[in-house]
């Protein structure tokens, strides 16, 4: 754990904490405009293919279900997050094993790879060699 991090371990943990309790609270709102979606399509029975709303009303449901498992990701990471804070491997690159910048924590509490590691790993690979 970095030595910034082990030091203030109690506002670390209160941020995560923070941040899933914001989160669960996220997901909890995601869950019934989800619900109200599908209810509202059940009740009037009809054919997304045939009816001019019914692309919409698919388009809606598909975004917020997109919103929901993003949101149920972030709130897995938070978890990962404080484990590893208890573990005491919070803020280690679980890459190359550097810490990661206190700043780059700030904004992505959940984070598991410094800067440089994350960006590798995103960086696309040369296909192959054309003639």
């Amino acid at each position: 754990m970095s030595p910034h991090i082990s030091a203030d371990h109690g506002s670390v943990r209160a941020r995560l904490s923070a941040r899933r309790t914001d989160t669960r609270g996220r997901i909890e709102a995601l869950e019934r405009d989800f619900d109200a979606i599908v209810e509202a399509n059940a009740l009037v029975a009809v054919d997304d293919e045939h009816d001019p709303d019914g692309s919409s009303t698919a388009f809606e449901r598909a975004h917020v279900a997109s919103l929901l498992e993003q949101a149920r990701e972030q709130l897995l990471g938070l978890d990962q997050a404080l484990e590893r804070l208890e573990q005491g491997d919070y803020g280690q690159c679980e890459v190359c094993g550097e810490a990661i910048p206190v700043e780059r924590l700030e904004v992505r509490p959940a984070a598991r790879t410094c800067v440089r590691c994350a960006t590798a790993r995103h960086r696309p690979r040369p296909g192959p060699r054309r003639r």
